[in-house]
């Protein structure tokens, strides 16, 4: 009955796509059940959106049931979005979204296409348009779903991490253009991520070079940008920490617990959205990382052992041009978004440069928290953008912040 019941209410919630796509997302639905912990279950559901061979979302609950397939009533819903490299599963599964959910919040994400794609044919369309249909997309269902197990009708919150944060930023801008019937989003919270930055920044001209380096990978005919790198780093780490690394001509003379470590520890060498931007908060001796601060190693192994084989480079050419905003490719300005945010940064992440783009929303009610655990002559050992989801510290310094927040909006 429950999962017959939403194949009639989708329809009507999940306004985003085309009549005839509406009508395959109705046609095609499974869902698997799982347990995570105590009461807490992640329900795990498939929606065909079109006929191409990656027409398909993965969007996922996480939520305290009374019952088999009947979750206990919440006290609000939020979507979550994940970031680059990584799933629902991998972000959010190993410890806020049940953490969220023991404490009352039904807990929803969606995985972007090329997160489970086994063909990378269409992928020259996983661009930042389609992807902010499929959030709507999500969020009707999620609504549709709520209004089916909770007598709810009330729109969630919109939680991204990273590249997820982005897409949070420009889904409000866009969705505020609709009638507000049609809006699915109360609030939104990006987790260490900016999308805009003062024309004098140093930064930005990076920002924008490598938006048109992606722009030209794309038009070239290349549209898959595989994470081989992230995986065989993180599934050695794991077997056999002390083998030599297969990237010698990257890390030479580095195992594979040492080539994660640099590589987590000071990302910025291949990625740098901030000075001495970092996956992880790295202990460090003589310049090079010997551990990490914050996080278990086993925990950060996973994340990237566990990576999607493949990712679109449209997503990245489209969002990156969208935050440089030289040439964005839609009409996004961040001064439409009017719903609350909050932002949460780190010192060791995208840190203060963040602040800039919730400066530049229109919303009148607008937190922002970064989160710093050493001095700021220590900035390259601090708290860093993904110890946000995996650093055991991050349940004080930002889930509890998170929900107290969520609990007034």
């Amino acid at each position: 009955m429950y999962r017959s019941l939403l194949l009639v209410i989708v329809a009507a919630c999940a306004v985003e796509p085309a009549p005839e796509e509406l009508a395959s997302t109705t046609q095609a639905l499974s869902a698997t059940r799982d347990h995570v912990a105590g009461d807490v279950y992640h329900y795990s559901f498939t929606l065909r959106v079109g006929s191409g061979p990656n027409a398909v979302l993965h969007v996922d609950r996480v939520v305290r049931e009374r019952a088999p397939w009947v979750p206990r009533h919440s006290s609000g819903a939020v979507m979550m979005l994940h970031g680059d490299f990584a799933t629902f599963a991998t972000n959010f599964l190993p410890g806020v979204a049940p953490w969220l959910a023991e404490r009352g919040l039904d807990v929803w994400g969606v995985d972007r296409r090329w997160a489970h794609a086994t063909d990378t044919t269409d992928f020259a369309t996983m661009g930042l348009a389609q992807e902010l249909d499929d959030i709507g997309i999500a969020l009707g269902f999620a609504r549709a779903t709520r209004l089916v197990t909770d007598g709810s009708v009330e729109r969630l919150a919109l939680v991204g991490f990273s590249r997820g944060g982005e897409l949070a930023y420009f889904y409000a801008a866009r969705e505020a253009t609709r009638p507000a019937l049609q809006r699915h989003v109360k609030a939104i919270v990006p987790l260490d991520v900016y999308v805009s930055l003062p024309a004098d920044e140093p930064i930005r001209a990076s920002l924008c070079e490598g938006a048109a380096i992606e722009q030209e990978i794309v038009a070239g005919g290349e549209v898959d940008s595989p994470n081989d790198f992230q995986i065989a780093l993180g599934q050695g780490a794991l077997a056999t920490p002390d083998a030599q690394n297969p990237f010698q001509g990257f890390y030479p003379g580095l195992t594979f617990r040492e080539a994660v470590l640099a590589l987590v520890g000071q990302t910025y060498q291949v990625f740098q959205p901030s000075p001495v931007y970092h996956f992880n908060g790295p202990t460090l001796a003589d310049g090079a990382v010997t551990g990490l601060r914050f996080s278990p190693e086993p925990v950060i192994d996973r994340w990237l052992a566990n990576a999607p084989p493949h990712q679109a480079w449209a997503e990245s050419a489209d969002t990156d041009a969208q935050s440089c905003g030289d040439a964005p490719p839609l009409d996004l300005p961040l001064s439409r978004i009017r719903v609350p945010l909050l932002l949460i940064a780190v010192a060791g992440g995208y840190g203060e440069r963040a602040l800039f783009s919730t400066t530049q929303v229109g919303s009148p009610d607008v937190t922002t928290r970064v989160i710093r655990q050493l001095p700021v002559a220590q900035e390259a050992e601090d708290f860093g953008h993904a110890d946000l989801l995996y650093a055991p510290a991050a349940e004080a310094l930002a889930w509890q912040p998170l929900l107290a927040w969520l609990s007034t909006h």
